[in-house]
Protein backbone atom coordinates (compact mmCIF):
# COMPACT_ATOMS: atom_id res chain seq x y z
CA UNK A 1 0.00 0.00 0.00
CA UNK A 2 2.85 2.37 0.82
CA UNK A 3 4.49 1.64 -2.53
CA UNK A 4 1.26 2.17 -4.44
CA UNK A 5 0.57 5.43 -2.63
CA UNK A 6 4.11 6.68 -3.24
CA UNK A 7 3.79 5.86 -6.94
CA UNK A 8 0.45 7.67 -7.09
CA UNK A 9 1.92 10.73 -5.37
CA UNK A 10 4.77 10.79 -7.89
CA UNK A 11 2.39 10.61 -10.83
CA UNK A 12 0.11 13.31 -9.45
CA UNK A 13 3.11 15.54 -8.68
CA UNK A 14 4.49 15.22 -12.19
CA UNK A 15 1.08 15.87 -13.74
CA UNK A 16 0.61 19.00 -11.63
CA UNK A 17 4.01 20.33 -12.63
CA UNK A 18 3.23 19.77 -16.32
CA UNK A 19 -0.18 21.44 -16.14
CA UNK A 20 -0.17 25.10 -17.11
CA UNK A 21 -2.86 25.92 -14.56
CA UNK A 22 -0.84 24.72 -11.61
CA UNK A 23 2.44 26.07 -12.96
CA UNK A 24 0.89 29.53 -13.13
CA UNK A 25 -0.02 29.42 -9.44
CA UNK A 26 2.63 30.85 -7.10
CA UNK A 27 2.35 28.33 -4.28
CA UNK A 28 4.88 28.00 -1.51
CA UNK A 29 6.49 24.61 -1.03
CA UNK A 30 4.27 23.97 1.98
CA UNK A 31 1.17 25.10 0.12
CA UNK A 32 2.01 22.86 -2.82
CA UNK A 33 2.47 19.86 -0.53
CA UNK A 34 -0.81 20.49 1.27
CA UNK A 35 -2.70 20.78 -2.01
CA UNK A 36 -1.06 17.60 -3.29
CA UNK A 37 -1.96 15.67 -0.13
CA UNK A 38 -5.57 16.85 -0.35
CA UNK A 39 -5.92 15.72 -3.96
CA UNK A 40 -4.40 12.30 -3.24
CA UNK A 41 -6.61 11.87 -0.15
CA UNK A 42 -9.77 12.64 -2.13
CA UNK A 43 -8.65 10.36 -4.94
CA UNK A 44 -8.15 7.44 -2.57
CA UNK A 45 -11.22 8.08 -0.43
CA UNK A 46 -13.94 8.58 -3.05
CA UNK A 47 -13.92 5.10 -4.66
CA UNK A 48 -13.78 3.41 -1.26
CA UNK A 49 -16.70 5.39 0.18
CA UNK A 50 -18.93 4.92 -2.85
CA UNK A 51 -18.31 1.16 -2.94
CA UNK A 52 -19.36 0.67 0.69
CA UNK A 53 -22.68 2.54 0.61
CA UNK A 54 -25.40 0.67 -1.35
CA UNK A 55 -28.24 2.35 -3.17
CA UNK A 56 -31.84 1.99 -2.04
CA UNK A 57 -32.52 -0.26 -5.04
CA UNK A 58 -29.74 -2.62 -3.89
CA UNK A 59 -31.10 -2.91 -0.35
CA UNK A 60 -34.63 -4.07 -1.28
CA UNK A 61 -35.31 -6.83 -3.84
CA UNK A 62 -39.03 -6.95 -4.74
CA UNK A 63 -40.68 -9.84 -6.58
CA UNK A 64 -44.22 -9.71 -8.03
CA UNK A 65 -46.62 -12.67 -7.86
CA UNK A 66 -50.20 -13.20 -9.14
CA UNK A 67 -52.52 -15.61 -7.32
CA UNK A 68 -54.21 -16.96 -10.50
CA UNK A 69 -52.47 -18.30 -13.63
CA UNK A 70 -54.42 -17.77 -15.73
CA UNK A 71 -57.03 -15.48 -14.25
CA UNK A 72 -60.43 -15.14 -15.92
CA UNK A 73 -63.10 -12.58 -16.63
CA UNK A 74 -65.27 -12.18 -13.56
CA UNK A 75 -62.63 -13.58 -11.20
CA UNK A 76 -61.03 -11.92 -8.19
CA UNK A 77 -57.38 -12.46 -7.38
CA UNK A 78 -54.40 -10.87 -5.65
CA UNK A 79 -51.13 -9.31 -6.67
CA UNK A 80 -48.37 -9.71 -4.08
CA UNK A 81 -45.12 -7.77 -3.89
CA UNK A 82 -42.60 -9.61 -1.72
CA UNK A 83 -39.92 -7.24 -0.42
CA UNK A 84 -36.67 -8.93 0.58
CA UNK A 85 -34.67 -6.46 2.69
CA UNK A 86 -30.91 -6.81 3.03
CA UNK A 87 -29.74 -7.90 6.50
CA UNK A 88 -28.62 -4.93 8.58
CA UNK A 89 -31.20 -2.63 6.95
CA UNK A 90 -34.86 -1.83 7.55
CA UNK A 91 -37.58 0.25 5.88
CA UNK A 92 -40.32 2.23 7.57
CA UNK A 93 -43.61 0.35 7.86
CA UNK A 94 -46.83 1.68 6.35
CA UNK A 95 -47.89 2.87 9.80
CA UNK A 96 -44.94 5.13 10.44
CA UNK A 97 -43.75 6.07 13.91
CA UNK A 98 -43.34 9.82 13.23
CA UNK A 99 -44.59 12.36 10.71
CA UNK A 100 -41.13 13.01 9.27
CA UNK A 101 -40.59 9.34 8.34
CA UNK A 102 -41.33 8.06 4.83
CA UNK A 103 -43.79 5.17 4.89
CA UNK A 104 -43.69 2.21 2.52
CA UNK A 105 -46.18 2.91 -0.29
CA UNK A 106 -47.48 0.92 -3.27
CA UNK A 107 -49.19 2.75 -6.15
CA UNK A 108 -50.70 1.16 -9.28
CA UNK A 109 -52.14 1.97 -12.71
CA UNK A 110 -54.99 -0.27 -13.87
CA UNK A 111 -55.78 -0.99 -17.51
CA UNK A 112 -59.38 -0.89 -18.70
CA UNK A 113 -61.53 -3.72 -17.41
CA UNK A 114 -59.96 -4.08 -13.97
CA UNK A 115 -60.89 -2.83 -10.51
CA UNK A 116 -58.71 -2.75 -7.40
CA UNK A 117 -59.40 -2.78 -3.69
CA UNK A 118 -57.27 -1.22 -0.96
CA UNK A 119 -53.65 -2.19 -0.68
CA UNK A 120 -53.04 -4.53 2.26
CA UNK A 121 -49.82 -3.72 4.11
CA UNK A 122 -48.36 -6.02 6.76
CA UNK A 123 -47.91 -4.89 10.33
CA UNK A 124 -44.42 -3.74 11.20
CA UNK A 125 -42.42 -4.52 14.31
CA UNK A 126 -41.29 -2.00 16.89
CA UNK A 127 -37.50 -1.91 17.00
CA UNK A 128 -35.15 0.21 19.11
CA UNK A 129 -32.27 1.94 17.33
CA UNK A 130 -29.41 3.95 18.78
CA UNK A 131 -30.33 7.04 16.72
CA UNK A 132 -33.94 7.20 18.01
CA UNK A 133 -35.18 7.78 21.54
CA UNK A 134 -38.37 5.84 20.83
CA UNK A 135 -38.89 2.48 19.05
CA UNK A 136 -39.66 2.68 15.33
CA UNK A 137 -42.25 0.68 13.40
CA UNK A 138 -40.25 -0.99 10.62
CA UNK A 139 -40.11 -3.85 8.13
CA UNK A 140 -37.12 -6.20 8.20
CA UNK A 141 -36.28 -9.45 6.44
CA UNK A 142 -39.07 -10.33 4.00
CA UNK A 143 -42.53 -8.72 3.96
CA UNK A 144 -45.45 -9.03 1.55
CA UNK A 145 -47.71 -6.22 0.30
CA UNK A 146 -50.98 -7.38 -1.30
CA UNK A 147 -53.32 -5.76 -3.82
CA UNK A 148 -56.81 -7.28 -4.48
CA UNK A 149 -57.91 -7.15 -8.13
CA UNK A 150 -61.16 -8.00 -9.93
CA UNK A 151 -61.28 -8.65 -13.66
CA UNK A 152 -64.55 -7.37 -15.09
CA UNK A 153 -66.53 -9.19 -17.77
CA UNK A 154 -65.35 -6.52 -20.21
CA UNK A 155 -61.64 -7.02 -19.48
CA UNK A 156 -59.53 -7.75 -22.57
CA UNK A 157 -58.25 -11.30 -22.97
CA UNK A 158 -54.65 -12.41 -23.07
CA UNK A 159 -51.64 -10.87 -21.37
CA UNK A 160 -52.48 -7.66 -19.49
CA UNK A 161 -50.10 -5.50 -17.49
CA UNK A 162 -50.63 -3.62 -14.24
CA UNK A 163 -47.91 -1.06 -13.53
CA UNK A 164 -46.76 -0.79 -9.91
CA UNK A 165 -44.61 1.78 -8.10
CA UNK A 166 -43.06 0.77 -4.79
CA UNK A 167 -41.70 3.65 -2.67
CA UNK A 168 -39.73 3.24 0.55
CA UNK A 169 -36.74 4.53 2.47
CA UNK A 170 -34.07 2.10 3.65
CA UNK A 171 -31.93 2.76 6.71
CA UNK A 172 -29.30 0.97 8.76
CA UNK A 173 -28.15 1.79 12.28
CA UNK A 174 -25.65 4.23 10.75
CA UNK A 175 -27.19 5.79 7.62
CA UNK A 176 -30.50 6.51 5.91
CA UNK A 177 -30.48 6.21 2.14
CA UNK A 178 -32.47 8.59 -0.08
CA UNK A 179 -36.11 7.54 -0.70
CA UNK A 180 -36.38 5.04 -3.54
CA UNK A 181 -39.19 4.37 -6.04
CA UNK A 182 -39.05 1.12 -8.00
CA UNK A 183 -41.20 0.53 -11.07
CA UNK A 184 -42.64 -3.00 -11.20
CA UNK A 185 -44.94 -4.90 -13.52
CA UNK A 186 -47.62 -7.50 -12.84
CA UNK A 187 -48.55 -9.61 -15.87
CA UNK A 188 -52.10 -11.00 -15.85
CA UNK A 189 -52.98 -13.75 -18.32
CA UNK A 190 -56.74 -13.47 -18.72
CA UNK A 191 -58.98 -16.28 -19.97
CA UNK A 192 -62.62 -15.97 -21.01
CA UNK A 193 -64.20 -18.70 -18.86
CA UNK A 194 -64.10 -18.62 -15.04
CA UNK A 195 -63.47 -22.38 -15.03
CA UNK A 196 -60.11 -21.75 -16.71
CA UNK A 197 -58.74 -19.80 -13.71
CA UNK A 198 -56.08 -21.76 -11.81
CA UNK A 199 -54.52 -21.00 -8.39
CA UNK A 200 -50.80 -20.22 -8.49
CA UNK A 201 -47.93 -19.74 -6.03
CA UNK A 202 -49.47 -21.45 -2.98
CA UNK A 203 -46.36 -20.54 -0.98
CA UNK A 204 -47.44 -16.88 -1.30
CA UNK A 205 -51.22 -17.39 -1.47
CA UNK A 206 -52.05 -20.34 0.81
CA UNK A 207 -55.43 -21.98 0.17
CA UNK A 208 -58.17 -20.79 2.49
Amino acid sequence: MKFATKSLVSRVTERMRQTKFFSSLRLSTLGFQLLLCLLVFLFLLAPSASSQVPSGAEVVSPTVYVSLEPAARGSSFQIAVVMKIRPGFHVNAREKSADYLIATDLKFDLPAGFQAGEVNYPKGTLEKFSFSKTPLNVYQGAVTVRLPITALLTAPLGAQHISLRLRYQACSTEICLPPTTLKLDATINLAANPSDAKPAHPEIFPPK
